[in-house]
């Protein structure tokens, strides 16, 4: 047995003498000063985080470039990019539950670095966002402020944690030298269009050639009679480019709340219209946006999804989001006018089944539609006349259901158009209330049929989804359905309802489709039709469908489309703490890129960052807080045509735009000269010697909440980047990971409101209380909204820092939601005191092992436990590979606790493999072990396959008395595994040749018998 005094003096400088700890450590007043506590652990792991800060320990050189120092120490060892999904920087700071997923990523990354790889592992903020303003606008704080103090507290707490990041690489969306290029990514994609014949993006340049040479004919809107591109005016090219642009602006419907002045997203709108914050009234209008063609990706987002690896469930999550549909488009021209109106439908062959058209009441040919006076026999039920809800509203005669004669078309809608525009898409889209609509007064000829249909507006259908009008077919769709009875409305049958369906509901065969209770929705066969469509009796359906696209496309009525749940991404906020668009607007009112020496355009200092409030009407228009700024909104500029006064954008980009490329700026964050260089770029994300664009972040770790739009997002602008040659890959991240929540009890008082958890007391009798009074408990994810949150400060005090990493690795599966139990957290504190004892002398602090080889029994633990653990750490199985060192801790301790003498190669195998899991601890026992320098980069122990096999026993075999054989079993087979074991053996065979066995007998352990005739 040898002591740490061999290795390093005495106890109490050991560490210090090699040169792994910058300071000794203080003891503690008891008889045991090298106890493992709270603050012995705590004088620890703020010595390593120091040591290795200092030293750089972390610090993942580039290739080439100012990042490259030591590089030729890991050139031509494997590359590994693991990452967090950055988190918005809370003014509450951080919970116990915020770390689960860095914690996870740290064990990963250290596990890879000692086992070989070069491994980077950075760290961000995602540190624009509305909570900042918010507090400025209360207070009067600049939100830059505030975020800078809320990032320094952050990183404060998570610094605590000592996660392994290459702090170097650290960035935060809010730097100005980060969103100048977040701007420059912005005017790539500006200057951009998707070429569809090229399946790619191509720069706007080459589609002007393209122009000019007349190799492409110049189609938009501001071209409808398909002049020459020589013919038009400068203008009107400008207009054409700009419906090709991949980021452009157009008018879109958003939920405008003039109250706040500025648009919300749906989240944001309660369920009566209104703002949730402020109780304001909330309008759906049309308003000029920026948006992103992300719709002109919407395929290879779906395909590209079979280049990664992400679990089934987010790539679904994400095929459901893009939506996409294979159908029909069609035509229905309006009756005494060329007007036509385009309607996608993935049921074309139930078009004879159109007996109306319901159209969004924003669609923009409502107008134009809208007849001067109603037709002969409008019925009063089509006219909206006695409103929603209302007593004698617009329009009500004095009978209270009569129109009076100002009650024309034009009114009618008009007043449904208010009524809708108070509603929410996710009002609109659900059953929950009534359906409503009102006539226009025009009709459009059913192609199939040959019959006029009346056009209503209906508030369920959404502009936002397919081409904003239905053909509405009411016996084969629920909400056509009801709204044709609501109005009294045709309800003819395309198929007949299978015998299944009608004694389901009831319904007798024969029965007129007006008297089912609900539309029959299946797939059945089809009846004979009127008209001069296509017949389909007889058909399947995919016949039929492909049967009648043919026809459409034979008339010119239709042609087969593909449509998508996606839409285009909208890119405007009215808000002051954004990245500012890096455009400006001429005297034409069309927008002009910024040349990219005048970036970044950074933010106009200011005071009072309250969007301009509005009348509560859905005609006012937003003034955006940096519109107020007047000498920053109107600038002079030489944009290659001279000295011109330009107008700013005043709008911000979106929080989402930060998000989007920071992976990318983590790879080369001190680059002023590019956003990130190629050879940098490829070293890290390409996958060597792979296929062309092969590759991505090796693991990206973050919530599931994020499975849809971050991760859409960022896949476009990648793929964007990809197209123009400036990004290796076609994915951005290779690997995906979604780490559960942590959940803890919360309470609610008799109001129904959330109390702090930590001010609820048990009372004597067992009760809950808070101030007194009984609350109720329930479980849900900590945080702030449930007042249940813990500080990880708290723990770091009572216990240490790798006594909760430990606990939060060891509560279940890294991809499971857990329950929080603080209580629980002694178990892991124990574990790592058991660690120390057994290695650590309490009274002097020095390592007390010896140098004898271990017995068989704990060779094979150790190397049964290092098979075990590198498959767990390989896999992120954390809390398994937790179980399994407790085990083999639990395990030497019996072992060899009462000798006191541990063997070295235990003691050693034992700590590098706590290492990633606890690794303050574990660098402080390696240094008492007597190591020079830091085990991070140390290589990972090795387990030999034939030392972790089980143990065997010889056990002899009796043939009818006598020993006629031997053979060799596991320790632990059961009687079964022997009796296969010895019937396989080769002298079985010969001894029991042309004999018949009567019965066998096996002893476990001892001996097997064996009769025979």
């Amino acid at each position: 047995m040898t002591s740490s005094s061999e290795h390093t003096g005495n106890a109490s400088t050991a560490a210090g003498t090699h040169g792994t700890t910058p300071a000794k450590i203080p003891p503690l007043v008891s008889d045991l000063p090298f106890r493992y506590g709270a603050h012995l652990a705590g004088d620890i792991e703020r010595r390593w985080q120091q040591t290795w800060s200092e030293r750089g320990t972390f610090n993942a050189p580039n290739p080439h470039g100012p990042l490259s120092d030591g590089f030729d120490q890991v050139a031509g060892r494997p590359v590994f990019f693991v990452m967090d999904m950055f988190p918005y920087p809370s003014g509450s700071g951080l919970h116990v539950g915020h770390p689960l997923g860095y914690i996870g990523t740290d064990v990963f990354a250290r596990y890879l670095r000692m086992t070989g790889y070069h491994v980077l592992h950075p760290f961000g903020y995602d540190a624009f966002g509305l909570p900042a303003e918010q507090y400025a606008i209360n207070t009067g704080q600049h939100p830059r402020v505030t975020t800078e103090a809320n990032i320094d507290n952050m990183r404060r707490q998570l610094g605590r944690l000592g996660l392994g990041h290459d702090t170097r690489r650290e960035v935060a969306t809010t730097d100005v030298e980060y969103y100048r290029w977040t701007q420059w990514i912005f005017l790539k994609i500006f200057n951009s269009w998707y070429d569809d014949e090229a399946g790619r993006a191509r720069p706007i340049s080459e589609l002007i050639a393209d122009f000019e040479a007349g190799t492409r004919a110049p189609r938009g809107d501001a071209n409808p009679h398909n002049r020459p591109w020589s013919a038009l005016r400068t203008t009107e090219r400008r207009q054409i480019v700009a419906g090709y642009r991949l980021a452009f602006i157009s008018e879109q419907l958003v939920n405008w709340c003039p109250g706040l002045g500025t648009v919300l997203a749906n989240e944001e709108v309660t369920a009566e219209g209104r703002s949730d914050v402020g109780n304001y009234p909330v309008f759906r209008r049309p308003l000029r946006q920026w948006m992103m063609r992300i719709t002109s990706y919407a395929d290879r987002l779906i395909a590209d999804l079979d280049l990664v690896d992400w679990p089934d469930s987010i790539k679904q999550m994400q095929r459901n989001w893009i939506g996409p549909s294979d159908g029909a488009t069609v035509e229905f021209t309006a009756v005494g006018s060329d007007i036509r109106i385009e309607v996608f439908t993935t049921r074309p062959d139930t078009l004879a089944g159109a007996t109306f058209m319901v159209l969004a009441p924003e669609h923009p040919l409502v107008d134009t539609l809208t007849a001067q006076a109603w037709p002969q026999g409008t019925p009063i039920a089509w006219t909206f006349a006695d409103g929603i809800d209302r007593e004698a509203g617009p329009g009500t005669g004095a009978s209270g259901n009569r129109p009076t004669p100002e009650w024309t078309p034009r009114a009618a809608v008009n007043a449904y158009r208010e009524y809708a525009a108070h509603l929410g898409d996710r009002q609109r889209g659900t059953d929950e209330i009534p359906r409503t609509g009102v006539f226009t007064g025009s009709y459009v000829t059913n192609p199939v049929t040959g019959d006029p249909i009346a056009v209503f507006l209906a508030d369920y259908v959404l502009m936002g989804y397919g081409t904003g009008a239905i053909m509405a077919v009411p016996a084969h769709d629920q909400r056509d359905f009801s709204f044709a009875r609501t109005l009294g409305l045709p309800i003819p049958a395309v198929l007949a309802p299978d015998e299944d369906w009608r004694a389901e509901h009831n319904v007798p065969a024969g029965a007129e489709p007006n008297t089912w209770p609900v539309a029959f929705a299946g797939d059945g066969e089809y009846l004979p039709a009127t008209g001069v469509g296509p017949p389909l009796v007889g058909l399947s359906k995919p016949d039929a469908i492909k049967s009648t696209i043919r026809w459409l496309e034979d008339v010119g009525a239709g042609r087969a489309a593909r449509s998508y749940r996606l839409r285009d991404w909208l890119f405007s906020r009215q808000r002051y703490w954004g990245e500012p668009f890096p455009i400006v607007f001429d005297d034409d009112g069309l927008p002009v890129a910024l040349s990219e020496d005048l970036l970044p355009v950074t933010l106009p200092e200011m005071t009072d960052f309250r969007p301009s409030a509005m009348a509560d009407d859905d005609v006012s228009d937003p003034v955006p807080p940096l519109a107020r700024v007047t000498d920053w909104a109107t600038v002079t500029l030489d944009l290659g045509e001279g000295p011109k006064t330009y107008r700013r954008e005043t709008n911000t980009m979106p929080q989402w735009a930060g998000s989007c490329w920071y992976y990318l700026r983590y790879l080369d964050p001190t680059n002023s000269e590019r956003f990130v260089d190629p050879k940098v770029e490829r070293y890290w994300m390409h996958t060597p010697d792979g296929p062309p664009g092969d590759g991505g972040v090796g693991l990206y770790v973050g919530g599931v909440e994020h499975a849809v739009l971050h991760l859409l997002y960022a896949r476009f602008w990648h793929k964007v980047l990809y197209d123009l040659g400036l990004v290796s890959t076609r994915e951005p991240f290779k690997k995906l990971f979604n780490q559960g929540y942590i959940q803890a009890d919360a309470f609610t008082d008799g109001r129904g409101m959330y109390v702090p958890a930590a001010e609820v007391v048990r009372t004597a009798e067992g009760t809950l209380r808070y101030n007194g009074e009984p609350v109720n408990r329930r479980s849900g994810k900590m945080g702030k909204s449930l007042k249940n949150s813990v500080s990880p400060d708290a723990i770091y005090d009572s216990f240490g820092a790798d006594t909760l990493r430990v606990y939060e690795m060891a509560m279940g599966p890294l991809d499971a939601d857990r329950p929080w139990h603080t209580d629980d957290i002694v178990g892991s504190h124990r574990f790592l005191q058991r660690l120390w004892r057994n290695i650590i002398d309490e009274a002097t602090g020095g390592a007390v092992v010896s140098d004898v080889t271990p017995d068989a029994e704990a060779t094979r633990m150790l190397h049964r436990t290092i098979l075990a653990v590198r498959a767990d750490y390989t896999d992120l199985r954390f809390n398994t590979a937790v179980a399994r060192l407790i085990e083999l801790t639990n395990f030497v301790s019996k072992r060899y606790g009462a000798s006191g003498g541990l063997p070295r190669e235990l003691a050693e195998a034992l700590v590098l493999m706590v290492a990633p899991l606890a690794p303050h601890i574990a660098e402080e026992l390696w240094a008492r072990l007597g190591h020079d320098g830091s085990l991070a980069m140390h290589p990972f122990p090795e387990a030999d396959d034939s030392l972790a096999v089980d143990p065997t026993v010889t056990l002899p075999v009796q043939v009818n008395g006598k020993v006629r054989f031997t053979v060799d079993v596991p320790v632990d087979a059961d009687e079964q595994a022997v009796r296969d074991l010895v019937a396989g053996h080769d002298e079985y065979a010969r001894h029991t040749a042309d004999r018949t066995v009567k019965r066998m007998i096996v002893i476990p352990g001892r001996i097997v018998n064996i009769a025979l005739n």
